[in-house]
C-alpha cells in the first residue's frame, strides 16, 4: 500500500486516513502505539481539520447524568445512530458544571470556587483554567457570583476561541438590576475585556443554556419570548432581534432557540405540533417556516420534550429520561438513549449540543 505526504511527516494511505477520521477519539489515541506515523496523527493539522469536517456532519447531544449534588456526574454523548460514549470531567480536579458548548469545546464553571472557569476538550482531556475575572474580595455590594449568561465561541478554521460572561448587577445603593456587565476573553491574549450596558431582562434555565453563535454574534432567547438578545463580539454591543408575530400569538406554546447550519432558528412546540422557524435574512430580520412536524406519536413526551440540536436531516429532543431523534426526511421518530436507573434531575436540565473535535485548547492535558 502506498503512502502519502501529510504535513511534515509520512502517513498512511488516504483510505486509511479516511477510516481513522471516522473513529471515536479514544480509539484514535489507542492507535498511536501502532507506529510512529500514527502516533503523530492526533497532532497533525491536516488530520485535525479532516476529522473536524467529518464530525461536524454528525452532531451529538451531551447530557449530564446527575446522581447527587455531592458526587461528580457522568456525561453521555449520543448521536443519531444510537452511538453512545461516556466520559467524566474528573481530569479538571474540580467539581464543575457545564455552562456552554461550541464545536466540541466546553466552558465549565467551578461549583466550590466562584469565579473560576475552564475551557476544555472532554474527548482529548485537555483543558485551560481561565484567569480570574476579578481580584476584589466578595462583599454584599460587590458579589463575585456566577455570571447570568455564559457564551463560548470556537472558530475551527483558526483554532481560536472567546469566552463571554455577562451578568446583571445592582448599582451601589440602588435595588433595580440596571447594569449588564459583560466580560470577554480572547484566547490569543488570555485577557478579559469589560464593558457595561443598560439592559434589564430575565432568562430561564434553558434559555441560558441554549446560546447560539451565528454571524459573529451570540444569541440568547429571553424569558418573555418577545425577542432574541444579541451580543455583537466585533463591536462589544448588545441589540435585539424580534420574533415573528405568529410565534408570539401561539397560545400556550413553548419556544426554544437553536442553530441550524449557520442560521438562527427557533422551535415552537404546541400540544400536537412542532414548528421550525429560521432567520432566513439575518440583516433584514426576516423569518420563514422551514418545517412543521406532528407530535401525535410522541404525545406522552410533549410536556417534557426540549429540542437541543438541529440540522437539515434531523432534530434531537431530550425529555425527562430519554433522548429522541426525528428524521426530517423519513419522518420517523427514534429513541436513541434512555436512563435506566433513577436520577435526581431530568436529562433536559443539563443537555447541550455537542460534537467531537481534536482541537487543543490549552497546555494542560490529562489524557489516559
Amino acid at each position: 500500500m502506498s503512502s502519502s505526504e501529510v504535513g511534515n511527516g509520512v502517513f498512511p494511505d488516504d483510505v486509511i486516513i479516511q477510516i481513522l477520521t471516522r473513529l471515536p477519539i479514544k480509539s484514535i489515541f489507542r492507535c498511536k502505539v501502532i507506529c510512529k506515523s500514527w502516533c503523530r496523527l492526533p497532532s497533525n493539522k491536516y488530520f485535525i481539520q479532516l476529522y473536524n469536517e467529518i464530525s461536524s456532519k454528525n452532531p451529538m447531544v451531551l447530557v449530564e447524568v446527575i446522581k447527587s449534588v455531592y458526587i461528580n456526574s457522568n456525561f453521555v454523548c449520543v448521536d443519531r445512530f444510537s452511538g453512545i460514549s461516556e466520559f467524566s470531567l474528573d481530569f479538571l480536579n474540580d467539581r464543575v458544571k457545564v455552562r456552554a458548548s461550541c464545536n466540541g469545546l466546553l466552558c465549565c464553571a467551578s461549583v466550590p470556587n466562584r469565579g473560576a472557569y475552564y475551557v476544555c476538550n472532554p474527548m482529548t482531556r485537555e483543558f485551560k483554567l481561565l484567569p480570574r475575572t476579578r481580584e476584589r474580595p466578595m462583599t454584599r455590594y460587590h458579589p463575585n457570583d456566577e455570571a447570568t449568561l455564559v457564551g463560548l465561541v470556537f472558530y475551527p478554521s483558526t483554532q481560536k476561541y472567546h469566552v463571554v460572561l455577562a451578568g446583571f448587577y445592582r448599582s451601589f445603593g440602588r435595588r433595580p438590576l440596571d447594569s449588564l456587565v459583560c466580560l470577554v476573553l480572547d484566547s490569543e491574549t488570555n485577557v478579559w475585556r469589560r464593558f457595561v450596558s443598560s439592559w434589564n431582562d430575565e432568562f430561564t434555565h434553558m434559555n441560558k443554556n441554549q446560546v447560539v453563535f451565528v454571524c459573529g454574534s451570540l444569541h440568547w432567547l429571553t424569558q418573555s419570548y418577545s425577542y432574541i438578545l444579541v451580543l455583537d463580539l466585533d463591536n462589544d454591543a448588545w441589540r435585539k432581534i424580534p420574533l415573528p408575530d405568529e410565534l408570539l400569538n401561539g397560545s400556550g406554546a413553548r419556544i426554544y432557540l437553536l442553530e441550524l447550519e449557520g442560521s438562527v432558528s427557533v422551535i415552537q412546540i404546541s400540544e400536537v405540533w412542532m414548528s421550525i422557524w429560521v432567520l432566513n435574512d439575518y440583516i433584514r430580520e426576516e423569518w420563514v417556516v422551514a418545517d412543521r412536524v406532528s407530535l401525535r406519536c410522541i404525545k406522552t413526551f410533549i410536556p417534557s420534550a426540549f429540542p437541543i440540536s438541529l440540522n437539515r436531516d434531523f432534530v434531537f429532543l431530550v425529555t425527562q429520561r430519554q433522548i429522541l431523534v426525528y428524521g426530517r426526511k423519513n419522518k420517523l421518530w427514534k429513541e436513541v438513549y434512555s436512563v435506566k436507573s433513577s436520577v435526581a434531575y431530568p436529562l433536559w436540565f443539563s443537555a447541550h449540543a455537542f460534537r467531537s473535535t481534536l482541537f487543543s485548547c490549552g497546555q494542560n492535558s490529562d489524557y489516559s
